[in-house]
C-alpha cells in the first residue's frame, strides 16, 4: 500500500470499515483496519450481572479461567438478588450485560415488564436444566406429576399458590405451559406469585407456595432438604429449549460493537470448555458453588449437570437432555423462532394485548450479526437456518410460520 493511500485513510474511514466488517473493502485496507486496532474492544472492563443459578456458569468461568483476556476484555461477574434488579441495572446502565431470562429481555423491549427500552439478545447461554417442584405435602397426597396435581386440585378445593421468577420470564412460561397442558388454567385456577430464585426453597419450607418453577440448583436443593419433589423437568416440556441468554441494551451494542462481540466470543468458549468433559464440569461445580456465586454445597450442583436425576420419591434416572452450555455449538445460536415463541406466550397469557410484529421484533432483539462475528472469532459452527422447529410435551409443533395463529390456537389461555 502506498504512503499516499495510507495518509488518505482518515480514522473515520478505518472505523467505518471495521464496523461494517470491511465488506467490499480491499484486503490491504482490511489489514490496515486490523493493524490500527479498530476491531479491539472499545470498553476493556465490563460488568455482567448474574443470579445465583447453575446456568450462570459460562459467564463465571469465562472470567475465572481468563478466557475473557484472550478476547481483550475483563469480565467482572456481579451477583444480583432478583431478576427485577437485573432488569433495572441493565436499563440504567449499571450493568453492561447480564445472564438473564430470555423472556425478561423481550418483556423490557416491549415495555411489558417495567421500563421500556430497546434490548438485545446476543446468545443463548444454555439449553434445558430447569424444573417444576411440588411441595412434599402435595406429593404425599398424590400430586407427584401434572395429572396428580390436577386431580388433587379438583378434589381438594382451596387456593393453590405457585411461584415463578419473573412475570415475562422463562420459568413463568414453562410453569404456565405445564399447568395448562394438564388442564389447569394458571390465570383462573391458581394464584401465581413472583419469587427470586435463591428464595424459593426457604419460601416453600414455610408454606408460602405449593409449587415453583426455577433453575438449578434450587429444585435439587428442595429434594435434599426434604421439602419438595421434582414433578417435571423443563426439557420434558420442550427438549433443548432456550433458557438464559447474554442480554444487554441495543444502545450498548451500538456504542460498543467490538466489546459485544468479544464478550460473546469469550462466553461461547467458556461454554465449550464446560461441556468438554467430566473434569471440567466438576471444576465448574466447585467454582460456582462458592459464596461469591451460587453459595450452596457442590453436591446440590454436580449431579444434575451430568444428567443424574432423582425425583425426591425414590426414582432416579439419567437424562441425556440435561443442561448444556455448548453441545458441539448447537446451544448458543439466538434463533428467531425462540424469541418469537416467548412473544406468542406473552400474547396467550394476556401480557400483551395485541399481536406484536413477531418476526420483526425477534430480528430487532436477537443480534444474529454480533453472534456470527463472535462465532467466527471462537470457531463456533453456525446452523443452516435462523429458524428452527420444536415439539412440545403436548405434541404441538412450533415452527414460527404463523405465530398469530399459533398464539390463538390454545384452548387454555388468559
Amino acid at each position: 500500500m502506498t504512503d499516499l493511500l495510507k495518509t488518505s485513510l482518515n480514522r473515520r474511514t478505518v472505523l467505518q470499515a471495521a464496523t461494517v466488517g470491511a465488506v467490499g473493502v480491499s484486503p490491504a485496507l482490511r489489514a490496515l483496519v486490523h493493524a490500527q486496532g479498530s476491531d479491539a474492544p472499545e470498553k476493556k472492563e465490563v460488568k455482567i450481572g448474574f443470579i445465583p443459578l447453575t446456568d450462570c456458569a459460562s459467564v463465571v468461568m469465562a472470567s475465572v479461567l481468563g478466557i475473557d483476556k484472550k478476547y481483550g476484555v475483563t469480565i467482572i461477574p456481579t451477583k444480583e438478588a432478583s431478576w427485577a434488579g437485573v432488569r433495572d441495572k441493565l436499563v440504567n446502565g449499571e450493568l453492561d450485560f447480564a445472564h438473564v431470562l430470555y423472556g425478561l429481555v423481550y418483556g423490557v423491549h416491549l415495555g411489558l415488564a417495567g421500563p421500556k427500552k430497546d434490548m438485545a439478545v446476543l446468545m443463548n447461554l444454555n439449553h434445558n436444566g430447569q424444573a417444576i417442584t411440588l411441595s412434599k405435602k402435595l406429593a404425599d397426597k398424590g400430586a407427584v406429576n401434572g395429572a396428580g396435581l390436577a386431580k388433587l386440585m379438583a378434589s381438594e378445593k382451596r387456593e393453590y399458590t405457585f411461584a415463578q421468577t419473573f412475570p415475562t420470564g422463562t420459568h413463568a412460561m414453562w410453569l404456565y405451559y405445564w399447568l395448562a397442558a394438564n388442564g389447569i388454567n394458571p390465570m383462573k385456577d391458581a394464584k401465581v406469585i413472583t419469587v427470586p430464585p435463591p428464595q424459593m426453597v426457604a419460601n416453600m419450607r414455610v408454606g408460602n407456595m405449593d409449587g415453583f418453577c426455577v433453575g438449578e440448583p434450587w429444585n435439587h436443593r428442595a429434594i435434599m432438604d426434604g421439602i419438595g419433589v421434582t414433578a417435571a423437568t423443563t426439557q420434558d416440556i420442550w427438549k433443548d429449549h432456550p433458557e438464559k441468554v447474554l442480554g444487554t441494551t441495543s444502545e450498548f451494542v451500538q456504542k460498543y460493537p467490538n466489546t459485544a462481540r468479544a464478550v460473546t466470543a469469550a462466553i461461547l468458549e467458556a461454554g465449550k470448555w464446560i461441556d468438554e468433559g467430566l473434569a471440567n464440569k466438576n471444576k465448574m461445580a466447585e467454582t460456582i458453588a462458592g459464596k461469591a456465586y451460587v453459595n450452596t454445597g457442590v453436591d446440590a450442583i454436580n449431579q444434575r449437570i451430568l444428567g443424574r436425576y432423582q425425583d425426591g420419591m425414590g426414582k432416579t434416572w439419567d437424562d441425556p437432555n440435561h443442561m448444556k452450555f455448548f453441545n458441539e455449538g448447537t446451544v448458543n445460536f439466538p434463533y428467531l423462532t425462540d424469541g418469537m415463541w416467548f412473544l406468542t406466550q406473552h400474547k396467550r397469557w394476556g401480557l400483551v394485548k395485541d399481536h406484536p410484529d413477531y418476526l420483526n421484533v425477534a430480528k430487532a432483539v436477537n443480534r444474529i450479526d454480533v453472534y456470527k462475528q463472535a462465532a467466527a472469532a471462537s470457531k463456533t459452527p453456525l446452523p443452516k437456518s435462523e429458524m428452527r422447529t420444536s415439539k412440545f410435551m403436548d405434541g404441538v409443533v412450533w415452527d414460527g410460520k404463523d405465530p398469530a395463529k399459533y398464539a390463538d390456537s390454545f384452548k387454555i389461555k388468559a
